[in-house]
């Protein structure tokens, strides 16, 4: 008996490691090498590939692929359709199989439908990718991006809020939703236990 809920028409290779209180969806495809946390979501139509790592609580909606060199870690959000790559010049009669580049989407990391991010960066902690961006370079933690290629325009909280923050410099704010405060240091942006008082 498993911990965790496969659909009758998702298919899960013998081998995959899967946590508890983890849902797949219709017409999945899990690869036996592939690592899923607990209370993960996958979506109709998700497949993950051999070595991908998913920590917990992850949300993966409808027709993502995680390919081989993609790792997650806890509460990242992958958007419908989005899309991973895992080598930067594929070609179908030269195999690059040995080439695969990584790609790391940090804590509570959101990435928007329809985005593509291309092999080899690191999307920063809680950072936000717009719908439709293509993300070519590594993101900061907190960023918010947007566009093609993907640019940064703001910053956003660990809430899904943006911050009134400029892009560089030194300033302080504080979420609308929580009232954590957020203060942007060497054009970095970190959370403070403070509160508004």
């Amino acid at each position: 008996m498993t911990d965790y809920f496969a659909h009758a028409t998702a298919c899960i290779d013998p081998g995959a490691q899967i946590g508890e209180g983890t849902k797949i969806w219709h017409f999945s495809h899990v690869m036996p090498k592939a690592k899923i946390g607990k209370n993960c979501s996958l979506g109709q139509n998700v497949y993950v590939a051999n070595n991908v790592v998913i920590g917990d609580g992850c949300k993966i909606q409808n027709n993502v692929s995680l390919y081989e060199g993609v790792i997650l870690e806890d509460f990242v959000f992958c958007g419908p359709s989005m899309v991973f790559t895992n080598v930067y010049n594929p070609r179908s009669n030269i195999s690059r199989k040995n080439e695969y580049q990584m790609s790391k989407v940090m804590r509570g990391a959101t990435l928007g439908a329809n985005c593509t991010i291309i092999c080899g960066v690191t999307i920063g902690e809680y950072a936000f990718v717009g719908a439709g961006a293509v993300v070519k370079n590594d993101i900061k933690p907190y960023g918010l991006v947007v566009g093609v290629p993907a640019r940064q325009i703001g910053w956003m909280s660990r809430y899904g809020e943006q911050l009134d923050l400029p892009l560089i410099g030194e300033a302080e704010t504080f979420c609308p939703l929580s009232d954590e405060r957020y203060v942007l240091v060497n054009d970095r942006c970190f959370v403070s236990k403070e509160k508004r008082s």
